[in-house]
């Protein structure tokens, strides 16, 4: 899924658009998201793709990584019992629209969800919501 995307790229490389200066009174969340668009994508964190995909930037990019790591992490985090992860919450919490467009990346969510159990009721929550606007 994600191999054609080249993660030496930033989001800024990949979008083509490069987004002006935060104004100085800009919030630190907006001064984040603006320097995480200029690295390359590879490079970014897991709790950096969250912050990221939380606020819907990048998704295009973003979502592909961002699946890659549930799917490698879900089997073992299962197995171990209580899986409470901020990055499937931003992810299962995206525009529901995005789903729409990239039937392909719910196909996969469902797939990750499937395999996981005993999960947070917070989780559980964003996962009917999921559920619900891709059952259509």
């Amino acid at each position: 899924m994600t191999n054609s995307i080249d993660r030496q790229l930033s989001l800024e490389e990949l979008e083509g658009q490069r987004w002006p200066e935060p104004s100085p009174d800009a919030t630190g969340l907006v001064r984040a998201v603006h320097a995480l668009r200029a690295r390359p994508i590879g490079s970014l964190t897991v709790e950096e793709l969250r912050r990221l995909i939380g606020q819907n930037v990048g998704l295009p990019y973003l979502l592909p990584l961002a699946l890659e790591i549930l799917r490698d992490t879900a089997p073992a985090q299962a197995d171990g019992g209580f899986y409470d992860d901020d990055l499937l919450s931003a992810v299962l919490t995206v525009d529901p629209a995005t789903w729409t467009r990239t039937p392909q990346f719910a196909q996969e969510l469902k797939s990750i969800l499937a395999a996981l159990t005993d999960l947070s009721p917070y989780i559980e929550s964003d996962i009917q919501a999921f559920l619900q606007a891709t059952s259509e």
